[in-house]
């Protein structure tokens, strides 16, 4: 058998189908896709619309995102994001308002990395001559 190109859409489609012992009628039906659309989709003659790529995932009990990503849709760090806060969602052990809370609580973790990426830059670009503040920490900008 023929090695797998996984780096494109329908070899993964492909893949995904095996995988999960579908045959390409099968999924066509599962996710409301014609089959000939299908088929195309995994020789890489059509590239599918969003909406298609979820009914597929949905079929294939497999994450949207990771399909938008292989299309192109989606960046790998997007997809990462997307799939924390849908599994924090998900989660039936906490209540609503804790899963409110949690997904506030993984934002300002992620700004403040973010911040603090575009800090480190920006000391780089600080002469060395100039000594750290106190505490090592650049809170606050250098005053003009």
């Amino acid at each position: 058998m023929a090695s797998l190109n996984v780096g494109n859409l329908g070899g993964y489609l492909r893949e995904q189908r095996r995988h999960a012992q579908l045959s390409l009628r099968q999924l066509s039906e599962a996710a409301g896709v014609s089959n000939p659309y299908l088929s195309q989709i995994e020789r890489g003659l059509r590239k599918p619309s969003a909406d298609i790529l979820q009914q597929l995932a949905k079929a294939l009990r497999i994450s949207a995102e990771t399909l938008y990503v292989q299309a192109g849709m989606l960046d790998e760090r997007e997809r990462e994001e997307l799939e924390t806060r849908a599994v924090i969602l998900a989660d039936p052990s906490i209540s609503e308002r804790q899963k409110q809370v949690l997904l506030q609580i993984y934002e300002s973790f992620r700004k403040e990395n973010g911040l603090d990426v575009q800090s480190a830059a920006s000391t780089e670009n600080v002469s060395a001559d100039e000594p750290p503040t106190a505490g090592g920490s650049a809170v606050e900008p250098p005053s003009t």
